[in-house]
């Protein structure tokens, strides 16, 4: 007998991916159609799709960063003051890389990275809701996170993709048990957005929990709790540094912009004064029914005991979403990395046959394809 009677197990990674091979798939043909319907209407409209995904708002912000480093402001008529310090700097930092060892513009590297986190993104939601519901739920799962509404930011040269992947796979690790990568994929989403705070949230109250329930403190899940708010704490500290505003600075860069946690009130006015007509009164009715369904997906993960980590940092992503003060278009991209919050649905999903479920998900990628067309050639940033 010889080695090729029994031919070499696959490798842990190569088995993974074939488990996720299905997810991705399903993920790349409903970013195609996005981009495709995007492609169509840009020809329609006189508009280049490519402009629209990689220079414009905050695509632009993220370019120069890249380019030029910090210190770029903008001084609008009221005398606010808009700042490229509230930019977290891991996408530039990618962009400036992948410019330097390839023949792309900053622009286009940007869109590279945002397509590759993408699918890392992908790969990462439907580990998580694979580990906590089954494979059926993960693929759902990521088809529900590529139809969304907003999903077309996904393809954008925009960091709703970037920070995504990395706190999929942290929680990921650290339903695992895996606490060191856990930190470590926190710290770099804490380079990402500002909402790596909601990561970091997870980790150490997931710790906090185990520490309590064991009596005592293991290296490994110390060493991921001090790993995980390093990223974004580095960065605060050095905008304070650099603004000589100390621990406070960054918040200073963030109220130039109009942005600051006020625990909803700026967002529930915005709503109130829809109410004065009838065409603003729908969209008044329209937000309100968003914002309940937000919160009914949230409590129906909390009936159906998703794992702790995931309700902690969903419940996070939520709050500074709906709670902060700012562009308040923008409430629905901020919501992307919520995805624990498709996870009830991916299950109902799952639990249908595959024909209906392909159906139902084939028609809101349509509707999805559609909108996210619309709302690109808008006047305002997504």
């Amino acid at each position: 007998m010889n080695d090729l009677d029994h031919p070499p197990s696959p490798s842990p990674a190569g088995h993974a991916l074939r488990r996720a091979a299905p997810a991705l798939l399903v993920y790349a043909g409903v970013r195609a159609l996005g981009l495709a319907v995007l492609a169509v209407w840009g020809a329609a409209a006189g508009k280049s799709p490519h402009t629209l995904l990689s220079a414009r708002w905050d695509s632009l912000w993220y370019t120069r960063v890249a380019e030029f480093g910090y210190g770029w402001k903008v001084r609008l008529p009221d005398g606010s003051v808009h700042s490229n310090l509230a930019f977290f700097p891991l996408l530039p930092w990618l962009e400036r890389f992948v410019a330097a060892v390839s023949p792309l513009s900053h622009a286009d590297a940007g869109l590279a990275v945002s397509w590759l986190a993408s699918l890392f993104a992908a790969a990462g939601i439907f580990a998580v809701a694979d580990h906590v519901y089954g494979r059926r739920a993960g693929i759902c799962a990521v088809a529900l996170w590529a139809v969304l509404p907003v999903g077309i930011v996904q393809s954008m040269a925009y960091s709703e993709s970037l920070f995504t992947a990395l706190a999929a796979w942290s929680l990921y690790a650290l339903l695992r048990g895996r606490w060191v990568w856990a930190g470590a994929f926190a710290s770099l989403a804490g380079l990402t957005r500002p909402v790596g705070a909601a990561v970091v949230a997870a980790i150490w109250v997931t710790a906090a929990v185990q520490v309590c329930r064991e009596r005592r403190a293991a290296p490994r899940v110390l060493l991921g709790a001090v790993l995980a708010p390093l990223g974004a704490a580095g960065y605060v500290l050095w905008v304070g540094h650099r603004t000589g505003g100390g621990l406070l600075g960054y918040l200073d860069v963030q109220a130039g912009w109009g942005n600051g946690f006020d625990f909803g009130y700026a967002f529930a006015r915005f709503i109130g004064e829809k109410f004065t007509g009838v065409p603003g009164a729908l969209a008044g009715v329209g937000l309100i029914a968003g914002v309940a369904l937000v919160i009914w997906l949230y409590v129906t993960g909390v009936r159906q005991r998703q794992p702790l980590p995931l309700l902690l940092y969903t419940g996070v992503v939520v709050a500074l979403a709906l709670c902060a003060a700012g562009y308040f278009g923008s409430k629905p991209r901020l919501l992307l990395p919520a995805f624990p919050l498709l996870l009830p649905l991916a299950v109902a999903l799952a639990g249908l046959r595959t024909s209906r479920s392909a159906l139902v998900l084939g028609s809101v990628a349509v509707a999805s394809a559609v909108y996210g067309a619309f709302w690109l050639h808008g006047s305002g940033p997504p």
